[in-house]
């Protein structure tokens, strides 16, 4: 595929910005015109490809796209899923170029949605145009593409109910995550789940003047801060009553085919400006963010944080939780079991109120599958050496749905890397990887 890849690059780069110059933001309202704009170029895209057919389709939310092309019934089928929305891209006065204005220098695309997931996703079109030209594709191949990923997928999994058979396949391929680096690529056999709320401690029924009311009065945000605090023990275990209940204990054997990825503390935190890691106890980094389930504060506001001084004493203090979850935690039980202890804990002097914001189950697949066989040996063919098996951080919460309701594993073939600074300023992916993904996924239809 190297000679079509460079005979067609500069094409490639124009379709691809195409797509990242749509600032299809699901998280914002304002730009639902360009969620569907955004799914519209894409349905373009898989015709052009050579798909047999291709469509638009509503959900409750942002529209679905699907393609597919049917080369025999008696063939295997893949259906490559990927998602089409992409996060803010504020703080704007961050970046170094204009988000949606997608640039190519420095060996690596620049702009949103570069990786995270128009790049990788675009991979697989390519991969695909790339099998129907010359004529090399003995698979059918499906394709569906989202426009809710980024805010949890509210609406995919009951499109996915309804129109179970027409997504039957063998395997579901993903390009939606990182690899351990350029030089050692790798396969996530496992992704963390996810409960995300919001809680909200209300004290006063007003704002109150701190002089006056200051030392008399329960200020929300103290006591906010005082409960958050109260979460996580000095060992970095989570202190919700039952948070640990459905935990499975990874055998010695797991951890030690786990620990066979390279990893450089040192680097690690040079990486990220930071002097010291910290996490549960008992487990290693690669570990925390793999195999362990954990609890973080992703944002906290009250009173008055605006220019100079006013000296008040709120009356109310929010806060954005995030608990990541391990395959066998179910998200809805651990919200459940967060929202009794978090209320449990409150002191008389406040209110508090918990809101559920999003949710969804982890998911571990089989290493010896045909399908992860197939993905190892065409990506060592491609980056030179076996690629190691390791577990997602992240979440990708849909896919666990898709798993349960079509009864298909998902294959997480990403190529992403953490430099890539995906959810942040001056998003880029590497060409090299842009390429290497091309041509392993190109190599995943052959030896599959």
């Amino acid at each position: 595929m190297k000679q079509y890849i460079e005979k067609n690059k500069e094409r490639f780069f124009e379709e691809l910005f195409s797509l990242m110059r749509i600032p299809s933001i699901s998280a914002k309202k304002e730009h639902k015109d360009d969620m569907l704009k955004c799914a519209n170029r894409l349905k373009e895209l898989l015709l052009e490809a050579g798909a047999d057919e291709a469509g638009v389709y509503p959900t409750d939310g942002n529209p679905v796209v699907f393609g597919k092309k049917t080369v025999s019934p008696k063939a295997k089928t893949v259906m490559v899923y990927g998602h089409y929305d992409v996060q803010p891209a504020e703080p704007l006065e961050k970046w170094k170029s204009d988000p949606f204005k997608p640039e190519v220098h420095d060996g690596a695309i620049w702009g949103r949605g570069a990786n995270d997931d128009k790049g990788q996703l675009f991979m697989h079109i390519k991969a695909f145009e790339y099998l129907v030209k010359t004529k090399k594709l003995k698979h059918n191949v499906k394709f569906i593409f989202e426009g809710e990923e980024e805010i949890g997928s509210p609406s995919l999994p009951a499109w996915v109910k309804k129109n179970k058979k027409l997504l039957a396949s063998d395997v579901i391929l993903v390009s939606d995550t990182t690899m351990i680096s350029e030089k050692v690529p790798s396969i996530n056999c496992g992704m963390r789940g996810l409960a995300y709320l919001e809680v909200t401690v209300t004290g006063p029924n007003k704002d109150l003047h701190s002089g006056h009311y200051g030392g008399a009065v329960a200020n929300p945000i103290n006591v906010l801060c005082d409960m958050i605090s109260s979460l996580i023990d000095k060992n970095g275990k989570v202190k919700v009553n039952g948070f640990y209940d459905d935990v499975v204990k990874l055998s010695k054997s797991d951890r030690a085919q786990l620990a066979r990825a390279p990893f450089n503390i040192e680097e690690y935190k040079k990486f990220l400006g930071i002097d010291e890691v910290k996490g549960e106890k008992g487990y290693t980094t690669l570990e925390r963010t793999g195999i362990r389930p954990c609890l973080d504060v992703c944002g906290i506001w009250g009173g008055y944080t605006g220019e100079g001084a006013k000296t008040v004493l709120p009356s109310t203090a929010h806060a954005k939780i995030s608990m990541r979850l391990v395959p066998n935690q179910e998200s809805s039980k651990i919200t459940k079991l967060f929202t009794e202890h978090f209320k449990a804990i409150a002191p008389k002097y406040v209110k508090v109120k918990v809101e559920p914001k999003e949710g969804g189950n982890g998911f571990l697949i089989p290493i010896t599958s045909p399908a992860f066989k197939a993905a190892s040996k065409a990506m060592e063919k491609v980056f030179g050496i076996e690629p190691v098996p390791s577990r997602g951080g992240g979440s990708i919460a849909v896919l666990a749905d898709m798993q349960k309701i079509l009864g298909t594993d998902p294959l997480l073939m990403g190529f992403g890397l953490e430099r890539d600074t995906i959810h942040s300023p001056n998003e880029s992916y590497l060409l090299k990887q842009f390429f290497g993904g091309m041509e392993s996924i190109a190599l995943f239809y052959e030896y599959y």
